[in-house]
């Protein structure tokens, strides 16, 4: 067995089961995708069908890796490959797969949180409520990750407030369904509701997948929990991989619950533990313990590592958010001339805003860096492509209508726009009439393409029709820069050229519209990552700052009933456990926020960490001149 081995004593174990309930509880760092991946490749050489086994995870990135490796273990084997997909991806293709059932169209269009937003800010301008739409989306998207519908809701709302949710909902819902048109919860609960309601769409994928692997088990929300369960029927041959220590997403819906209750859930289940990290030095991995095992809601476990000690840690007070910085920019630097790749080298902190300060000084030293979550499709450019692409498809789709039909300028303005999309083209003018029927002519010719040409070909096809390409060319200051970023949308299509149409595109359009901040991360680009310490989870680089470790910022303070007392901690355990071999923790004795400036004091999180293991940083004459002690 080829595949065993490199593996250790418990990954064995794990992989070794392959039948009945199975929970590994993986520390960071301690090797799960291997041993997942393994696990799979056994199950295969077992006589398992690789059709019959279902692997979910939640990154196209994760997804992607996990594909590849059982890939590589098979070395070459025909007989196909398993169906490794994200929560999201799984419910696209089981709601276009069983439609009729679902009671929706196959050619649904899918609305990114963009989308999303600007519908629920025309509901609540519409109702005279000056709210936030993001945190009014947020609030309606995380009932929908329990499973509760908009009549559901309103059977228990009390308060003016949840009466007025209500209300922003069902303009939202209405919006949703005169375009055709699912969210990202949508994705989820429908499945849901499909595998509920369709006993025999039930027993179908029952039948078609008689083992399944959940990875990131205590990031499920309770959607996801429920399409698990029901897959897995009364063969219950389920593995979930989780850690409760890096259960981070509590305000995002995703209940801890699921993993601390699974042994209930599932009866019989074999728990594997797997605590050796083959990831971190010995001494990240003694802070990363020391802060952990405050936290009470937990299984007993202590990660350990064979690993050498390596450096200290680096703890940095700064005077302000600006001193801050230039410590990050000097000392990524300094790492970088004694050969660190940039692309190992990654800046964590806990909101967005800190950012500014660190890609000023980043600046300034002329460092490359690149933000996690400035993605390949939200350019403009290729939005507009994939619009054209969506519009040719779901023709019902005003949203992607109204985004492209002055790109390019082809003379239909607002009124002109206004009635076309409330199907009263008949009161406009001749002229304006002729401009509508030939935008509507183009988009018929691009239905047509990719109703016909593999996924590639209909792409370029579009660019060229609809006269994107034309306007490109003869733009002479950005146009070349566009242009090239349509072509890498071609390239990328070619990875669907193998579907018959219109499916490739219906794939491509899907990875457009799930791809998450982690899918763009590319490390031979060079740059140093700045990112969030939620973004951070899932990833591994050699050197790690995490910032701002002051109360109130990090940990957080945030009023939130529904949010976990003891999540900042693990947030804060993501961030270390992220690092390889050096980890800088910092904090300023003053920041500005929101326009003041404030005087802070270092987080509580730093009194966890043994001093020994610590070294302080220390400035030099200059405030660009910085040495490690």
């Amino acid at each position: 067995m080829e595949y065993l081995k490199g593996l250790n004593e418990r990954q064995k174990e794990a992989v070794l089961h392959t039948d009945g309930p199975l929970l590994i509880v993986a520390g960071a760092g301690a090797g799960k995708t291997k041993t997942i991946t393994h696990r799979i490749a056994h199950l295969i050489e077992s006589g398992v069908a690789p059709r019959s086994i279902l692997a979910v995870t939640f990154t196209n990135k994760a997804a992607g890796e996990m594909r590849e490796r059982v890939q590589a273990l098979l070395n070459g084997k025909t007989g196909g490959l398993p169906l490794v997909a994200t929560f999201h991806s799984l419910g696209v293709r089981l709601l276009r797969e069983f439609y009729e059932r679902a009671m929706i169209s196959r050619g649904f269009s899918i609305w990114d949180r963009d989308d999303s937003t600007r519908s629920i800010k025309k509901s609540l301008e519409k109702l005279g409520l000056d709210w936030k739409p993001g945190a009014t989306l947020s609030l309606i998207s995380r009932e929908k990750g329990d499973g509760i519908s908009v009549d559901e809701y309103e059977k228990r709302a009390r308060t003016f407030r949840e009466r007025a949710v209500v209300q922003v909902w069902r303009l939202y819902e209405s919006a949703l369904a005169e375009e055709d048109a699912l969210d990202f919860d949508d994705l989820l609960l429908r499945t849901q509701n499909l595998l509920r309601n369709s006993p025999e769409t039930l027993k179908l994928l029952q039948d078609r997948w008689s083992h399944i692997t959940i990875d990131e088990y205590q990031d499920t929300n309770k959607s996801q929990y429920e399409i698990a369960r029901l897959l897995t029927g009364e063969r219950k041959n389920i593995c979930v991989v989780g850690d409760v220590d890096q259960n981070v997403y509590s305000w995002r819906g995703a209940d801890i619950g699921h993993l601390l209750s699974f042994e209930k859930t599932f009866p019989g289940t074999k728990v594997v533990l797997l605590e050796e990290n083959y990831r971190s030095s010995s001494t990240i991995l003694a802070a990363a313990n020391a802060v952990i095992e405050k936290n009470v809601r937990r299984p007993a476990k202590h990660l350990f590592t064979l690993n050498p000690a390596g450096e200290p840690l680096s703890l940095y007070g700064a005077q302000t958010e600006t001193d801050e910085a230039w410590f990050v920019a000097t000392t990524a630097q300094a790492l970088m001339e004694k050969g660190m790749p940039g692309g190992e080298i990654a800046v964590l902190y806990r909101e967005n805003f800190q950012s500014r300060a660190i890609e000023e000084a980043l600046l300034s030293f002329g460092l490359p860096y690149r933000v996690l979550g400035t993605r390949f499709f939200e350019r403009k450019e290729v939005k507009d492509a994939l619009s054209y692409l969506r519009a040719a498809l779901n023709p019902k789709s005003k949203i992607n209508l109204a985004r492209i039909a002055g790109v390019p300028p082809r003379g239909i303005g607002a009124v002109t726009l206004a009635r076309m999309m409330s199907g009263a083209v008949g009161e406009l003018a001749p002229a304006a009439r002729v401009k509508v029927n030939a935008f509507r002519q183009t988009l018929l010719h691009i239905g047509g393409a990719l109703a016909t040409l593999p996924a590639s070909d209909a792409v370029r096809f579009a660019v060229e029709e609809s006269g994107m390409e034309k306007m490109f060319k003869g733009d002479a200051e950005t146009g070349h820069e566009r242009l090239e970023n349509i072509r890498e949308l071609v390239n990328l299509a070619t990875r669907y050229d193998f579907a018959a149409p219109p499916e490739g595109i219906e794939r491509l359009l899907e990875e457009a519209a799930l791809m998450s901040d982690q899918d763009s991360l590319d490390k031979e680009d060079g740059g140093i990552s700045l990112m969030t310490a939620h973004a951070s989870k899932g990833l591994e680089f050699d050197a790690v700052f995490v910032t701002g470790l002051e109360q109130g910022l990090f940990p957080s303070v945030r009023e939130d009933e529904k949010k976990d007392p003891e999540e900042e901690r693990r947030l804060f355990y993501v961030a270390v456990t992220r690092a390889r071999k050096r980890l800088f923790l910092s904090f300023a004795n003053e920041r500005m926020k929101y326009g003041s400036r404030e005087h802070t004091i270092p987080s509580e999180f730093l009194e966890d960490i043994d001093p020994r293991l610590i070294s302080f940083a220390t400035p030099e004459a200059t405030q660009s001149e910085w040495i490690i002690r």
